[in-house]
């Protein structure tokens, strides 16, 4: 009886503080995690931002739609060059997008044939009023692109497409939009695919940096899409397929063997 007591003491008083230093390695290494890895935009240094993003304006692509409203002194004149669908009598007229053919072109009333790809909403609105001025006193052109979108996908925490109605939208303004990258999404490695001219690119961001402010990708162009890419921690899970539960039950198991061997 006397051997059997001596055995629990020694198995309470030599096991105990190796259980208690397995767990608090457990625990450590489940807490630990580098804020290199997790702080978006570090360095204190301030940033020279680049004048020409400021003025960014997207660029007109084959597949976008476009509504071009005019205007003039005369409204009645300037009705011929406007796009409308009227459903009935009393119906209020809707002002009908313009789809930008493959060609690069949009077939407008009585200037026929107008080229709009590769210009901003800006620089068409000039160039349609331009033409206009024969034909119309003093046309004011309004030029909006009405499918602009971006697409987020991967580690955020609401993925999905984003409809743009304003045309200008930052890579960190549409990962808000998405409620901000998970726990688990690298923030290093934000990749950005972009489709212009027949030509896609596929270029990485990394959001720790806070030169993201003067890369020409900053400000996202129609159709952009952002995929968050998982970090190992995730990618790890979900190969066992509950690791993390795994660790938890473990370190749940240690608990109950001290609390047996305390007694």
């Amino acid at each position: 009886m006397i051997q059997q007591l001596d055995n629990n003491y020694k198995i309470k008083h030599i096991m105990q503080p190796k259980l208690l230093s397995i767990l608090a390695s457990a625990l450590l290494f489940m807490g630990c995690v580098s804020n290199k890895k997790m702080i978006y935009f570090q360095e204190s240094e301030q940033i020279k931002l680049n004048q020409t993003l400021l003025n960014f304006e997207p660029e007109i692509q084959p597949g976008d739609l476009i509504t071009i409203l005019v205007s003039a002194n005369d409204p009645l004149s300037a009705q011929t060059f406007n796009l409308y669908e009227t459903t009935s009598v009393t119906a209020t007229p809707i002002l009908l997008p313009y789809l930008v053919n493959s060609e690069g072109t949009i077939n407008f009333p009585v200037l026929g044939k107008l080229k709009v790809t590769g210009f901003t909403t800006q620089q068409i609105g000039d160039q349609v009023t331009e033409a206009l001025t024969p034909y119309l006193v003093a046309p004011i052109v309004n030029v909006r692109l009405t499918n602009f979108k971006i697409t987020v996908i991967g580690e955020v925490k609401t993925p999905g497409t984003y409809t743009i109605p304003n045309e200008r939208i930052t890579i960190v303004e549409a990962l808000g939009l998405a409620g901000d990258l998970t726990i688990q999404a690298k923030r290093k490695s934000i990749l950005l695919i972009r489709e212009q001219n027949g030509k896609r690119d596929f270029v990485t961001i990394d959001l720790t940096n806070k030169e993201v402010f003067n890369s020409p990708y900053y400000y996202l162009a129609q159709n952009d899409v952002i995929y968050v890419e998982p970090n190992k921690t995730k990618i790890n899970s979900s190969a066992v397929g509950t690791g993390s539960g795994i660790l938890i039950s473990s370190i749940s198991v240690l608990i109950s063997l001290i609390a047996i061997l305390s007694k």
